[in-house]
């Protein structure tokens, strides 16, 4: 991990496929190894399920399926970021499998370039920006438009968290 400097924001960076992503530190609760989730009938085949995570019931979303992208065996460095998403006003907690965690890096604002237009085959609305680390391209990914609020609903069961007793 590399220290913070005054005027940055850090980023947790994972991989998926052969690219680099990020989203802000702030909005990750925890880093979690693989473990099925209970399927949840009529979600997006990218919502593998939830998951009871002490006492909440958690959403469970393959970012694979959700970006689009081939599908890949879950392996030992395969883990689940948990994250706080803020939706309607109200905060979620999402849990996103990724293939593995690569680190996390202090970005400056001035170093994050706009997302380019791709057309309509590729959506970036959820793209934060671009930026170069250590001479590799990341992908910084705003979360709370990443994750759609609909889907968190019918995951959970409801409107709100359901809590387990």
């Amino acid at each position: 991990m590399h220290e913070q400097e005054i005027g940055t924001e850090q980023y947790l960076t994972f991989i998926l496929g052969n690219e680099e992503y990020g989203v802000d530190i702030l909005k990750v609760q925890e880093i979690r190894g693989w473990d099925s989730a209970t399927a949840i009938p009529n979600t997006p085949d990218y919502v593998l399920g939830v998951v009871n995570l002490r006492g909440v019931v958690v959403p469970i979303i393959d970012l694979r399926k959700r970006f689009k992208l081939e599908d890949a065996d879950f392996g030992p460095t395969t883990v689940v970021v948990i994250v706080k998403t803020t939706q309607s006003g109200k905060e979620r907690t999402v849990g996103m499998v990724v293939d593995a965690i690569s680190d996390v890096y202090n970005i400056n604002a001035e170093e994050i370039g706009d997302a380019p237009d791709l057309g309509s085959i590729v959506t970036t609305e959820f793209i934060t920006g671009l930026t170069t680390v250590d001479d590799k391209m990341v992908i910084l990914l705003n979360i709370d438009l990443l994750i759609n609020s609909g889907v968190l609903e019918v995951a959970a069961g409801e409107n709100e968290p359901e809590t387990i007793s």
